[in-house]
């Protein structure tokens, strides 16, 4: 992965990076999941609704198998190493995703705010529909938009960063950041992606000395 393929954002305190899912992953990771969505055993197996706290359709793991064959444990790892050497100056030799699973958000339905486990996380998008207008003219619309969260405004401070979903971009981010997805208006899916991953202890650890 060259560098031009990594953008790092500091908006607050945390380092957040943006990556692009390329064409054709995007399209094996969406073929995938129709595959899954039409296979009912396949769908009860691998649902995991039961320990994330989305109030949404369907969420379900993807398995590691599909991850490591498609290319999409290769990316998340590549992009993961560019993000630490380029914020900590060093070089992991341990990465192991712990969880990589499916977000299918349809209208009225949301993610409230939380965090997720492991060392690193992120979310990114699949499918991204007309999220609907507001409700009251001139009103900013945040129909359908992850916004991650950390701490409180202050002045020359941000304590949140809006993303309007487009498909492809991925954004990766450390464990514990607080983020949200927003309902929408519409009739069609929005569909995303997350991962969460352990690094080497040594690095993630800042306060072991």
């Amino acid at each position: 992965m060259s560098e031009k393929k990594l953008d790092l954002m500091k908006p607050f305190g945390p380092w957040v990076a943006k990556i692009n899912i390329p064409e054709d992953l995007v399209n094996k990771l969406n073929d995938y999941v129709d595959k899954i969505i039409a296979d009912e055993e396949k769908s009860k197996k691998q649902d995991a609704g039961g320990r994330l706290v989305g109030n949404v359709t369907q969420e379900f793991q993807v398995d590691f198998d599909f991850a490591e064959k498609s290319g999409w444990s290769k990316l998340l790892q590549a992009a993961s190493a560019k993000l630490i050497e380029a914020t900590l100056k060093k070089n992991i030799t341990k990465f192991q995703i712990t969880d990589t699973w499916i977000v299918r958000q349809f209208e009225n339905e949301y993610n409230p705010i939380h965090f997720h486990s492991a060392h690193l996380s992120g979310a990114g998008f699949l499918k991204v529909p007309d999220f609907g207008s507001t409700k009251q003219e001139g009103k900013k619309n945040h129909n359908g938009q992850l916004k991650l969260v950390h701490g409180n405004k202050q002045f020359l401070s941000s304590c949140m960063m809006p993303i309007h979903p487009k498909v492809g971009d991925f954004y990766i981010f450390p464990h514990y950041l607080m983020h949200l997805v927003y309902p929408f208006i519409g009739k069609e899916e929005r569909r995303s992606i997350s991962f969460n991953a352990k690094i080497d202890d040594e690095i993630f650890d800042v306060f072991k000395n």
